[in-house]
């Protein structure tokens, strides 16, 4: 079983400046890629006769070797595995795409969930340092599993940088024996069979008015500006914080069904990934109806 674990990275400015040239770098790869295979759809919708194949991600980083790489120097400061891993990641959307399951693919923003994948010289040393290539060796806060791993990847919440990876472990199973049902609801978080009710955190409703004032704000300065990007962090750390209130909710509620109940009994809507993968983390089955 795959087990997946994200920590808060320790960072100096020179590593805070390499992450943010990996994430340009990233994007940069992933846009370009977009636009390109935007425009072979395109080209094969209006000329059905004579359809180009659309490419796979091996294909697009060959192109992009031999047709971006070599024009911007900046590539080659960073590692190589920036690029292509963003590159899969847009075949692996448009893929999702194609089987109906997700919209189309979005270009991508600087500043906006920022994040890089790397592959290759990935090794955790010690406690609380994990190395990467090309970046070098990264301090963590919290203490790292001793395990072995192929791939990472850096992401940024507004002004804080976290690193997460997965790694196999021995599936467990649950020493509780219990069947509980779960309904999920608007109003509450969750019903259980036993009747016990789990509301939710409501936390973007605590700060919608904080949110709606700091954007209102924010509305009339220059973009780019030295004001603006620091209303624009502050507004992005107040988002962080209503996501951090509405994921403990969730972890609360997974953790007490999974320590409390061996069988899980949910409802066959469209319930969040995370919430399934919390309840398989924690040893437990969940059942759909």
């Amino acid at each position: 079983m795959l087990l997946g674990f994200k920590t808060e990275l320790k960072l100096n400015n020179q590593q805070r400046k390499a992450l943010i040239q990996h994430c340009g770098v990233a994007r940069h790869a992933w846009n370009w890629g977009l636009a390109l295979t935007k425009q072979i759809l395109d080209h094969n919708k209006a000329n059905p006769d004579s359809k180009i194949k659309f490419p796979t991600a091996i294909d697009l980083h060959k192109w992009l070797v031999g047709l971006v790489k070599s024009e911007n120097e900046w590539y080659y400061e960073v590692s190589k595995s920036t690029p292509q891993q963003a590159l899969m990641a847009l075949r692996e959307a448009w893929k999702r795409c194609f089987n109906k399951t997700a919209g189309v693919p979005k270009f991508k923003k600087k500043g906006k969930r920022d994040s890089f994948t790397l592959e290759g010289t990935v090794k955790i040393l010690g406690n609380n340092k994990i190395q990467v290539p090309v970046i070098g060796i990264l301090k963590t806060y919290e203490r790292l599993p001793q395990v072995l791993i192929k791939y990472a990847t850096i992401s940024r919440q507004a002004d804080r940088w976290f690193i997460s990876f997965r790694f196999e472990v021995d599936s467990s199973e649950s020493s509780q024996t219990s069947v509980v049902g779960v309904d999920l609801g608007v109003k509450a978080l969750a019903t259980l069979s036993t009747g016990e009710v789990i509301l939710g955190a409501k936390s973007y409703n605590k700060y919608e008015a904080k949110l709606s004032r700091m954007q209102w704000l924010n509305r009339h300065k220059i973009i780019g500006s030295a004001n603006w990007k620091k209303a624009q962090l502050q507004i992005a750390i107040l988002h962080r914080k209503i996501a951090n209130i509405r994921k403990d909710t969730l972890h609360k509620l997974t953790t007490l069904l999974a320590k409390n109940h061996g069988t899980v009994v949910i409802e066959d809507l469209n319930i969040s990934a995370s919430a399934i993968r919390c309840l398989v983390n924690h040893g437990n089955q969940p059942v759909h109806n």
